[in-house]
């Protein structure tokens, strides 16, 4: 990837705060002009009728168009009204709080700011003079509505100018439909900035969809640096802690983003296949291991297929072809890590699959009637008390060091989805762990399960589960959660009611917890194809929608 040379920013909403005033007294000039060239209403009224065709159809519907044909009257009227919305003074504005001491961050490390903006030349103008911009920017072009040329154009004409490829410049806006679909077009990098009218717009093609996305403009210095680290031969280090099915899917994800991943997976495993072939072999368990292999993997789909098949009658009912190659492997090579680590070659994996620990482990939990249970199984069955706390045995093991390096070393770690005390916390649980993420530079972030899991989090809310996590990590670690906003059917509420779970709901609490809470729509569509290491058809995190929300942290 060429080096990033030059930021070039749109004006309104993405520097400044153009939806407030600005935009009320521009709808109210339009309403005044229209009445004024005959519209058969009253001012009030048509200022009124542009605020329910807004917010109606969206900030990309013609409005006056619309007006002019629910009245009968002329095209003209549009032009009146966009002459008039586009007219007037500019009343006191300022820049967003961030932006003039980034605008000097980013001239101080070299970047070339170019500023593009539309509208009626003298209104521009007046604009970026009251803000302050003429000394921040190497180039200022003011494109006006009716002598300018197209936007394409404009762009082409400012990298001319100052001998800039496409790719060497990141260009900044918050309207998915304009600049960032032109500077898409051009092959440009592209932020949107998340402010504005057009903040919540869906992109109607790939050319609309940003390269990234930030809340303020001062997010834009992390986006170079990762822009920056990739032009070096590396990219963001991420590290994936839990196990279950959960960990695979956000590593399905967020491998499309970076190869630079590494999952730290939970080997308490007693269960099924898995437990089997660590009672008769003495090895660490496989299955959560292999799963993440598989996710990982660039390898031919028929050989993840192949590891992830399990044979269906006879003797080996149940059993995983992968689990036992993996045993195969520690057998051949002479230990479970050499094993993990052949494998990964042979499936062509990007980043690392590292266990939490070497160490034979398991995992016990101590009950709200004071009672205790031992072993994973025992600790996930369905109908006990609930679970007070989760502890190891035995409890004195050894992290395992290339963990606890590349957590230290990460750009952003994301634990969780996954069974809450068996996939999530008894790996926070390995001596070691906690404090490699409290002292690690990087962004943590807490993936909150979708429903409930019936024997481990029965009856639990969003503030539940992290306060388990914190418990571990202490209070002020994490920087964000991500909650899944996606109610799903009755149909299938009731399915899941029927085997004692619930949807996780997002209760008060949570704001007794020091954390950004990210809400939104996590969960994937039902009807996709499931891919193998799914245990049943229901509800899941949807790789995709996780993984973008993730990356948007760094």
């Amino acid at each position: 990837m060429p080096k990033i040379k030059a930021i070039l920013f749109d004006l309104d909403d993405t520097l400044f705060d153009c939806c407030g005033s600005l935009v009320e007294s521009a709808r109210r000039r339009a309403a005044q002009a229209m009445v004024a060239a005959g519209l058969p209403c009253s001012e009030e009224d048509a200022y009124q009728m542009q605020l329910e065709l807004a917010q109606q159809h969206g900030p990309r519907f013609g409005v006056f168009d619309a007006m002019a044909a629910h009245f009968g009257m002329p095209s003209s009227l549009t032009e009146v009204a966009l002459a008039a919305y586009n007219s007037g003074l500019v009343s006191d504005i300022e820049p967003f709080p961030d932006v003039p001491e980034t605008l000097e961050e980013l001239r101080a490390q070299g970047y070339k700011l170019l500023l593009y903006t539309t509208g009626v030349y003298a209104r521009q103008q007046t604009k970026i003079d009251v803000l302050g911009f003429g000394p921040h920017f190497d180039d200022i072009l003011i494109n006006d509505y009716e002598t300018g040329q197209p936007r394409e154009e404009c762009f082409l004409h400012l990298l001319a100018d100052h001998h800039l490829k496409p790719e060497e410049v990141v260009c900044v806006g918050d309207r998915i439909q304009s600049e960032i679909k032109t500077a898409n077009s051009l092959g440009m990098f592209t932020v949107q900035v998340l402010s504005g009218r057009f903040s919540d717009l869906v992109p109607k093609s790939d050319l609309e969809e940003p390269d990234h996305k930030v809340a303020a403009i001062g997010d834009l210095l992390q986006v170079l640096r990762v822009l920056n680290r990739r032009n070096k031969g590396g990219q963001p280090r991420v590290v994936a802690i839990g196990g279950g099915t959960g960990l695979p899917i956000v590593l399905q994800g967020l491998k499309e983003y970076t190869a630079n991943l590494t999952a730290i997976v939970t080997v308490t495993d007693s269960g099924r296949h898995s437990g089997r072939l660590r009672a008769d072999l003495g090895m660490l368990p496989p299955g959560d291991m292999r799963n993440c292999l598989v996710a990982l993997s660039d390898s031919r789909r028929l050989l993840n297929d192949l590891f992830q098949y399990r044979f269906a009658d006879g003797h080996l009912e149940g059993v995983s072809f992968g689990n036992l190659f993996i045993a195969a492997m520690a057998k051949v090579t002479g230990s479970f890590e050499a094993a993990i680590r052949e494998t990964s070659r042979i499936l062509a994996i990007q980043g690392k699959v590292l266990p939490s620990t070497y160490d034979d482990v398991h995992v016990g939990a101590m009950l709200a009637d004071g009672g205790k249970v031992e072993g994973e199984v025992d600790v996930r069955e369905p109908g006990k008390p609930p679970i007070r706390s989760l502890y190891l045995t035995p409890a004195d093991i050894a992290p395992n060091d290339e963990a606890l390096r590349e957590i230290r070393q990460a750009d952003l770690v994301v634990i969780g989805p996954g069974s809450l005390y068996t996939s999530v916390v008894a790996n926070l649980l390995v001596p070691g762990i906690p404090a490699a993420i409290a002292e690690s530079k990087a962004k943590k972030v807490y993936v909150c399960n979708i429903v409930t899991q019936p024997g481990q989090t029965d009856g639990y809310g969003v503030s539940d589960h992290v306060a388990a996590v914190e418990r571990c990590l202490g209070e002020g670690v994490l920087d964000a959660v991500l909650v899944n906003s996606n109610v799903p059917s009755d149909d299938l509420l009731d399915r899941y009611h029927d085997e004692g779970a619930d949807l996780v709901r997002f209760d008060d609490e949570i704001g007794n917890h020091r954390v950004q809470i990210i809400l939104d729509d996590l969960v994937e569509d039902i009807d996709h194809k499931r891919i193998l290491w799914e245990k049943q058809d229901l509800l899941r995190h949807d790789p995709d929608k996780v993984a973008a929300l993730i990356w948007n942290l760094l």
